[in-house]
C-alpha cells in the first residue's frame, strides 16, 4: 500500500495516536493491539488494526518490519490552508468601518435590539478581525459589550 500525503487524523485516530505516543514514552515500546483495544474501548482487535492501517497509510504511524510492538508515531507537518485576509486599501477600510459604525449607531439609538441584530453586530465585528482590522474590531467590541449590558438591563426591567 503506497503512502499518501499526510491528512489530518480524525478525532478517533488522534486519540489513538496520543495513546500510542504516551504508551511508548512510559514503557519504551509500543502497545499491543489488545492493549490499545482495552484502553480506548474498542470492541475488537480488527477495529484497532483498521485504524492503525489507516494511520500508516496517512503517514502518521510507521511499523518497523513485521514484529510485534513495532509502531512508531511519525511527526507529520500538515499543510493547513491558511486564511489570508484580503488586503484592503485605506479607502476600502474607511468605507467598511463607516458601514459597521452605521449599524452600531442604529442599534445604539434603537429602543430594543433583537437577538438577531446582536448576532449581526458580532459577525460584523468578527469580520473586521478576520480582515486584519484589529483596532476597529477592538473599538466595536467595547461598544458591543455596552450594548449587551443595556440589552440585559432592559430584559430584566421589562
Amino acid at each position: 500500500m503506497a503512502k499518501s500525503s499526510p491528512v489530518r487524523p480524525t478525532k478517533k485516530q488522534h486519540e489513538l495516536l496520543e495513546f500510542i505516543a504516551q504508551f511508548i514514552q512510559a514503557h519504551g515500546y509500543s502497545p499491543s493491539y489488545r492493549e490499545i483495544m482495552k484502553a480506548l474501548g474498542y470492541t475488537s482487535v480488527a477495529t484497532v488494526a483498521l485504524h492503525i492501517n489507516n494511520l500508516i497509510a496517512r503517514g502518521h504511524l510507521a511499523k518497523r518490519g513485521r514484529s510485534a510492538r513495532s509502531l512508531e508515531v511519525v511527526k507529520v507537518k500538515i499543510d493547513e490552508p491558511k486564511i489570508i485576509p484580503k488586503q484592503l486599501n485605506a479607502a476600502e477600510e474607511k468605507w467598511l468601518v463607516q458601514k459597521v459604525d452605521r449599524f452600531f449607531k442604529d442599534a445604539e439609538t434603537s429602543s430594543r435590539i433583537s437577538s438577531r441584530e446582536m448576532d449581526q453586530l458580532y459577525v460584523l465585528t468578527g469580520a473586521l478581525k478576520v480582515l486584519g482590522l484589529d483596532g476597529a474590531a477592538s473599538s466595536f467590541i467595547a461598544r458591543l459589550t455596552e450594548l449587551k449590558k443595556g440589552t440585559e438591563k432592559n430584559q430584566y426591567s421589562a
